[in-house]
């Protein structure tokens, strides 16, 4: 299952730095964070929670930029 968040990121680096992060929590089989657009896009694993796996994502990005937002 594929999903799209609008997501707070400062800079392109940034950008790369959040995508790397998503892409290594669990529950997510891959993800892209766009900073032109300022959109994340994250493919789940099958049968994981969304919601639960995106809070875990959120963590992840605020590790990277502590005042990362994105819209769940």
């Amino acid at each position: 299952m594929k999903k799209t968040y609008k997501i707070e990121v400062d800079c392109a680096n940034c950008a790369n730095l959040m995508e790397e992060a998503t892409r290594k929590t669990a529950g997510v089989q891959n993800a892209t964070v766009n900073f032109m657009t300022q959109k994340m896009i994250v493919e789940f694993e099958d049968g994981q929670d969304p919601k639960a796996v995106m809070l875990q994502v959120l963590r992840a990005c605020k590790k990277v930029e502590p005042d990362c937002e994105i819209e769940l």
